[in-house]
């Protein structure tokens, strides 16, 4: 018998990536899906490679405690999980959660879903926040030299527009974004709080959205405390990563169009100053993927005891 996994939030980007997942999973099934635009819709008229006559539906939270499912994944903007959250404990119910929102990533009575760095500690968990998209790339650039840190982190980061989700704005308009580079949340982003409370560090993050549709990369400025050669560090991120299918090693800088419609994120470009003292690491990862359907669904593999990379295609692109 297949698990079943609910889905609230299904026509967002995010939503749709982890949908066509999950259709694909072997040890899954969708047990409903849930859009207010969508309602009444069938879902294979939407998503290419889905079998069958499953249809949107429009489930307030009181509705969605009331399907049946084994796990659910809230997909929507921040500020939007407690209430589904609340309507769960409310009447006792007790299905993995995934939120995919910043809503509990600071919550310490909730499992914290980077596997590569927390998966130690995942066992028994079922309410699990999905880490952020920079704050990924932005941990695996900076947590294999984090106890060799000096002073504040600076990461400067650029994304394509998906990442602004589907609600009009300018950050997510193609022509305003055409031969454009437009910053936003330079102080205070929701991805610094993240990474800073994770690592234990100052961070200062700068994002900024390009004309591109799907990729984020990030150029991370770390001061050391002592010096190190240029083979010492490569050597140490080689190391840190070794076996984590989803992380690649480069020597040479990632370039997001590498990375984009990819499941795995990229660590390269390591540059040092004279001094060996000032190290600069660029990390790439699709926003969508890596950055967020990918990782929840390593979570929920892991919540429900099957190999963690199960369901998620290790080589080209999604399918």
């Amino acid at each position: 018998m297949k698990t079943k996994i609910g889905i609230v939030g299904a026509r967002g980007h995010v939503g749709s990536e982890l949908t066509r997942l999950l259709a694909a999973h072997p040890r899954f099934e969708l047990a409903y899906v849930s859009s207010r635009e969508r309602a009444g819709q069938r879902l294979a008229d939407h998503e290419v490679g889905y079998q069958g006559e499953l249809r949107y539906a429009s489930l307030a939270s009181a509705e969605v405690v009331r399907e049946s499912a084994d796990a659910v994944v809230l997909a929507l903007p921040n500020g939007m999980a407690k209430e589904y959250v609340a309507a769960f404990d409310d009447i006792g119910g007790d299905p993995v959660i995934v939120d995919l929102s910043s809503d509990y990533r600071f919550d310490d009575d909730w499992y914290y879903g980077l596997p590569e760095f927390t998966r130690s500690h995942a066992a028994g968990h079922k309410r699990i926040a999905n880490p952020g998209c920079y704050a990924t790339a932005m941990q695996l650039a900076i947590a294999p030299v984090c106890e060799l840190l000096d002073g504040s982190v600076q990461c400067f980061g650029v994304s394509g527009y998906s990442g602004a989700g589907t609600t009009p704005s300018d950050r997510k308009d193609p022509a305003k974004l055409r031969d454009n580079l437009i910053p936003y949340a330079l102080t205070g982003h929701v991805h610094e709080r993240e990474v800073a409370h994770r690592l234990g560090l100052v961070v200062e993050f700068m994002p900024h959205v390009a004309p591109h549709f799907r990729g984020l990369t990030i150029t991370a400025n770390l001061h050391l405390s002592r010096p190190l050669s240029l083979a010492a560090v490569v050597q140490r991120y080689r190391d840190r990563y070794a076996g984590e299918p989803l992380v690649r090693v480069l020597d040479v800088a990632p370039w997001v169009s590498n990375v984009a419609g990819k499941h795995h994120a990229e660590v390269g470009g390591f540059t040092l100053s004279s001094d060996g003292r000032r190290l600069v690491v660029v990390a790439t990862l699709d926003n969508l993927l890596k950055g967020a359907a990918t990782q929840a669904l390593q979570n929920l593999n892991r919540a429900f005891g099957i190999d963690e990379f199960t369901g998620i295609p290790l080589q080209g692109a999604t399918p």
